[in-house]
């Protein structure tokens, strides 16, 4: 029978069956597909393979030496003579020098300025007419005196000690000699107010300022003017306190740290100053909490040598050349690591090496334990850091010859050990 005689349930259920069988035929396709890929797959095999290159690095063979750390921080420059000019004696002034200006360098003894000194002289001229008087007076009593002890030795020992003193004039005499002595002081007196009229600068100097003028009336205590020492200026220096172990401080042994002064701004990166170490300010600065140590520079203004002069009140950089440290390796900070590791070639590998740093300046470290005479320290950056990794050191010659012949900018570093 066709199928287009069988009954509509009948061909329902048969296309059902049909589709069943098509996706169960499928499946069955594919799973036996999957199994034959898997049974077939090739089998990875492990293959050990040692990288046979090294990195390509550069050493520097250090020494064990004596070597002096330095201390850098900054300073004040300060006058070492700081004065302010004023009178002794109330007057007019009557001229000033052409040196006494803002600026102006004056020698020591060198006058300033005089004040009015007509009065002062007409002092001197009373007290010595005072004092003339006084000295005649006294003659007049030696002759008394002399008359009173002829006439003792005609009385002989007939008189007492307290009639013979009286008899000698001695009170009288006592009495002129202390009115000799007072006029001579009063004399000295107007003779030194006379000398005062005219003010002089105490020591070499240079005028920071000046308060007079020609007719100025002036008394004691009048603030004239600013005059501060050329000899002579200080740096005042802040330095840690752990620095300060590196200080050498003047003493009756010892001369102070040879200290170097910089001050780019005003005379150029390649210019110092130079002054020593006096003592320490026993006092720390109460802003940042650092001791202060005195260092003093002769010549400041550099009149005697071809110096820059230094500036009063200038913030400058000081390095100070501290003691030296014994038995130790001085290394670049770049090349000390993290936990103040050094990486150190041997026998062609790479090995960490733990130090012990006792001193750091500005450019090094100074490693008291951990590194030896002879040791290769690895100054290239790597990539790779681990214990063990292999090293060759570059031969710079090599590299040279390669960058010649190919064009090409060949690496270079400092000495290789």
């Amino acid at each position: 029978m066709s199928e287009a005689g069988l009954p509509r349930a009948d061909r329902r259920w048969l296309s059902v069956t049909f589709n069943t069988t098509a996706c169960l035929a499928i499946l069955a396709a594919s799973a036996a597909g999957i199994w034959l890929v898997y049974r077939t797959e090739p089998t990875a095999q492990q293959i050990e393979n040692k990288r046979k290159s090294a990195a390509l690095v550069e050493t520097l063979t250090v020494i064990r030496d004596t070597y002096s750390p330095s201390v850098v921080a900054l300073g004040t420059v300060q006058p070492a003579q700081d004065i302010v000019l004023s009178p002794r004696v109330r007057g007019q002034v009557l001229t000033v020098s052409p040196s006494f200006v803002p600026g102006g360098m004056v020698r020591q003894g060198e006058i300033l300025l005089q004040i009015d000194p007509a009065d002062f002289e007409n002092a001197v001229s009373i007290r010595k007419s005072e004092l003339e008087q006084v000295e005649a007076s006294w003659r007049i009593e030696e002759g008394r005196q002399k008359l009173a002890i002829q006439e003792l030795q005609l009385l002989g020992d007939s008189i007492d000690e307290v009639n013979r003193a009286l008899v000698l004039r001695e009170p009288q005499a006592a009495s002129i000699k202390s009115q000799l002595n007072a006029a001579r002081a009063a004399v000295e007196r107007a003779e030194l107010d006379l000398e005062r009229t005219r003010l002089n600068a105490p020591f070499d100097a240079q005028i920071l300022s000046r308060t007079v003028d020609v007719g100025s009336q002036v008394q004691p205590g009048d603030n004239l003017g600013q005059l501060v020492g050329i000899q002579e200026y200080w740096v005042i220096v802040t330095v840690p306190v752990r620095n300060l172990r590196w200080v050498q401080f003047a003493n009756d042994r010892h001369e102070g740290s040879l200290v170097t002064l910089h001050n780019p701004e005003a005379w150029g990166s390649q210019v110092i100053r130079q002054g020593r170490v006096a003592n320490m300010i026993g006092a720390l600065d109460e802003q940042t909490r650092l001791a202060r140590v005195l260092v003093k520079v002769n010549d400041p203004l550099g009149r005697k040598s071809d110096v820059p002069p230094l500036i009063l009140d200038t913030l400058i950089e000081a390095r100070i050349i501290g003691i030296p440290i014994a038995d130790v390796v001085r290394l670049k900070r770049e090349y000390v690591h993290d936990s103040d590791s050094v990486w150190v070639m041997r026998d062609g590998k790479l090995e960490i090496r733990r130090t012990e740093v006792v001193h750091r300046d500005p450019e090094f470290a100074y490693i008291q334990n951990g590194l030896d005479s002879g040791d290769e320290v690895v100054i290239t950056t790597l990539a790779t850091v681990a214990d063990g990794v292999m090293l060759r050191k570059v031969n710079l010659d090599a590299a040279k010859n390669d960058a010649s012949s190919s064009g090409d900018s060949a690496w270079t570093g400092g000495a290789g050990g």
